[in-house]
C-alpha cells in the first residue's frame, strides 16, 4: 500500500457509481488495498458517468476514463497484446530501462518482471523526493496469465504469481502510490497465491439492477426508436423485466428488433429474457416460466396450504419467516418436478433448473458454479430447482475419485445455499427419491427449513380420482358411478407418473377402438396392470420420504403408523 497520501480518485457522485466502484475507491483511498482483482461480469457493457453525461463502455473504458484519468502512467498487459502503454508514455519514456528496451515483453514471466522493474523505479524516485509518480497496472485475463493449478507443482507458474501477489505486499513496491487491477471471469480460474492474498481486494461485479438497465434503455433509447417505441416514457417495464440479463445481451437484442423494425411487447419480455439468459449461461441452467398453479395439485390439501402461507409472506415481503429451500422427497413418479412448477406458476416467479454444470476440466466445474451464482444473484426472484439433489450435490469427502471436485461443489453449494442475504430472493428447492444419500448439513435447517413427502395414494378411492382426473384432461371422461365396478381394480400405492400411464393407454384404447367406452378400457387396462416400481423398493422409498418430513400434517394418516 502506498505509504504517502495518494491522489484521490477523480469520481463523479457516489450516487452515479455502481456498488462496486464505490467500493473499490473507498479500499484505495483508505488504503486498505492497492490491489484488486476483479471478477464476474467483466466482459459486459457498463454505464460510465461523464460530464458529458452517461455512456455505454467496456471495462477497460471505465477504468481508463473513470477511475484512473489522474494517475500518471497506466499500463496495461494481455497475452496477446502484450504490455501497453495506455496513458504516461513521456513520464515512462524517462525510464533508463525504457529507453534501451528495444520492443516491450510479450512472454508472461518477462513482462511481469518488466512492470515489477517500473514499480521499483517509480518507488526508488519516490525514495529520492522526486515529483510522485501515480502508476496503474491492470491485467486482462489474468486467469489465462496465473490459472489455477490443481496437480502437479510448477515452479515457473508460482515464481511468476508470487511476483503478481508482491506487488500489493512488498514495502519496495508500495512505497510510490499505485494500483493493480487483475481481471478475471472466474475467482476459481485465477492462481491460489493471488486469488487467496489477504493484501489484494476481491471486487465483484454483478449484472446490471432494474435502476441501472433502466439507464441503459434510456441511454440506448434515440438509437432503437422502433425497438422500444411500446415502451415510450415507461422504460422501467422492460427494465424491471429483464433482470438477470447483461447489458451487452439487451444491446444485442435492441440492435436485431431495430434492424428487422419490430417493436417489443409486454409479450416479448419473458420470452426474450429465457433467451437471454440461457444464452449467457452458457447451457449451465435452463430458465423455466411455469402456467401451472397449486390448484392442478390432487390432493396434499395440508401441503398446498402451507406453500401458500409461505407465498403469501412472500408477497407482502415479510421474509422473516420464508424458508431458505424446500426438499421435496418421494417414490419415482409421485411427480416433484411438476410440484415444483405449480408453485412457480402459484407465486409468479421463475424455475432455474440446473444443468450439467460438471466438466472434465481442471476448475471448469468451480467457474461454472460461479457464473451460475452470479445470474442467481442478479433476478429479483426465483426458486432454483435442483432434481435428483442426491447425485448433484456432491459429497463433503474428497474421497470419490474425481480429485476433489464433488467436495469443491459440495462446499461452494452449501455456502451459497445458507447465505442470509438471499433469503427472499433465492428459495432453493432439492427433489430426491433417495434423501438418505444427501449430506445431512445440506438438509439442516437455515438451508433447507421444509421438507416435504410426495407420496403414492393409500386408497381405492384415491387412485380413482387421481386416474379420473388424467383421462379427463384427454378427454377421455369417466362418471363417478364407475368407481363400484372398478374399486377392486384400482391399484394401491399410485403415483401420479404411473397414473398418466394408466390414462395415456386408455386413451389410446378409445382411439384404436372406437365402441371402447373410457370405463371399458379402463377396466381392461387395470386387468392387466403392473407396478412399474417394484413395491419393495416402493415402500423403502416411502419410508425414507415420510423420515425426512418436517410436519407430520404432511404425512397422510395411514403412513403415520
Amino acid at each position: 500500500m502506498p505509504s504517502q497520501p495518494t491522489t484521490p480518485l477523480p469520481t463523479p457522485p457516489s450516487a452515479t457509481l455502481p456498488s462496486w466502484a464505490t467500493e473499490l475507491i473507498t479500499l484505495y483511498e483508505s488504503h486498505a488495498a492497492s490491489q484488486f482483482i476483479l471478477h464476474g461480469n467483466i466482459s459486459d457493457r457498463l454505464i460510465l458517468p461523464l460530464p458529458t453525461g452517461p455512456e455505454l463502455g467496456s471495462l477497460n473504458d471505465f477504468l481508463l476514463r473513470i477511475l484512473l484519468p489522474r494517475f500518471d502512467v497506466v499500463l496495461s498487459y494481455d497475452l496477446a497484446a502484450g504490455i501497453r502503454v495506455e496513458k504516461g508514455g513521456e513520464i515512462a519514456s524517462n525510464w533508463p530501462t525504457f529507453k534501451q528496451t528495444q520492443s516491450l515483453p510479450r512472454e508472461p514471466r518477462a513482462a511481469i518482471e518488466w512492470i515489477s522493474a517500473f514499480l521499483r523505479y517509480t518507488s526508488n524516485l519516490q525514495r529520492l523526493g522526486r515529483p510522485l509518480i501515480q502508476s496503474a497496472i491492470f491485467l486482462r485475463s489474468a486467469n489465462l496469465l496465473a490459472p489455477a493449478i490443481r496437480g502437479a507443482f510448477n515452479y515457473d507458474l508460482a515464481a511468476l504469481a508470487l511476483q503478481i501477489r508482491d506487488w500489493a505486499s512488498d514495502s519496495n513496491l508500495t512505497a510510490a502510490p499505485q494500483a493493480s487491477f487483475l481481471i478475471t471471469d472466474n475467482l476459481s480460474d485465477l492462481h491460489s497465491l493471488i486469488a487467496t492474498n489477504p493484501r489484494a481486494a476481491r471486487i465483484q461485479l454483478p449484472l446490471p439492477t432494474a435502476s441501472e438497465l433502466q439507464s441503459a434503455f434510456t441511454i440506448t433509447a434515440p438509437t432503437y426508436p422502433t425497438a422500444l417505441a411500446p415502451f415510450a416514457g415507461k422504460l422501467e417495464t422492460p427494465a424491471a423485466a429483464m433482470t438477470g440479463s447483461s447489458l451487452h445481451a439487451v444491446e444485442s437484442m435492441l440492435k436485431t428488433r431495430e434492424h428487422k423494425k419490430q417493436p417489443i411487447t409486454d409479450k416479448d419480455l419473458i420470452a426474450l429474457k429465457k433467451q437471454i439468459i440461457e444464452n449467457d449461461a452458457a447451457g449451465l441452467i435452463e430458465f423455466v416460466q411455469s402456467d401451472r398453479n397449486l390448484d392442478m395439485l390432487m390432493g396434499q390439501e395440508k401441503v398446498k396450504a402451507w406453500l401458500r402461507q409461505d407465498i403469501a409472506l412472500w408477497n407482502q415481503n415479510d421474509l422473516k419467516a420464508m424458508p431458505m429451500g424446500y426438499l421435496f422427497c418421494g417414490p419415482v413418479g409421485t411427480g416433484k418436478t411438476f410440484m415444483v412448477e405449480c408453485l412457480a406458476g402459484e407465486a409468479s416467479v421463475p424455475v432455474v433448473k440446473l444443468k450439467n454444470f460438471r466438466d472434465r476440466w481442471v476448475g471448469s466445474t468451480e467457474a461454472n458454479l460461479e457464473t451460475i451464482f452470479r445470474l442467481l444473484h442478479a433476478l429479483n426472484r426465483c426458486y432454483v430447482f435442483i432434481d435428483e439433489a442426491d447425485q448433484a450435490l456432491g459429497k463433503r469427502t474428497a474421497d470419490s475419485g474425481d480429485s476433489g471436485v464433488g467436495g469443491r461443489v459440495y462446499s461452494m453449494i452449501a455456502e451459497e445455499m445458507s447465505n442470509t442475504r438471499n433469503r427472499g430472493k433465492i428459495v432453493w428447492i432439492l427433489a430426491s427419491s433417495r434423501p438418505d444419500l444427501i449430506e445431512v448439513d445440506l438438509k439442516r435447517p437455515g438451508r433447507v427449513d421444509v421438507k416435504i413427502p410426495l407420496l403414492p395414494t393409500t386408497t381405492p378411492d384415491e387412485s380413482f380420482a387421481l386416474i379420473r382426473g388424467l383421462c379427463a384432461k384427454r378427454g377421455a371422461a369417466i362418471e363417478p358411478a364407475a368407481f363400484d365396478s372398478l374399486k377392486d381394480l384400482m391399484p394401491r400405492l399410485l403415483t401420479p407418473g404411473a397414473a398418466e400411464a394408466i390414462a395415456v393407454k386408455v386413451y389410446r384404447q378409445t382411439r384404436t377402438a372406437p365402441n371402447t367406452t373410457p370405463q371399458q378400457a379402463l377396466s381392461e387396462v387395470l386387468t392387466d396392470y403392473q407396478h412399474p416400481v417394484p413395491l419393495d423398493l416402493m415402500q423403502t422409498q416411502i419410508e425414507l420420504a415420510i423420515r425426512e418430513a418436517s410436519d407430520a400434517d404432511f404425512v397422510p394418516a395411514v403412513f403415520r403408523k
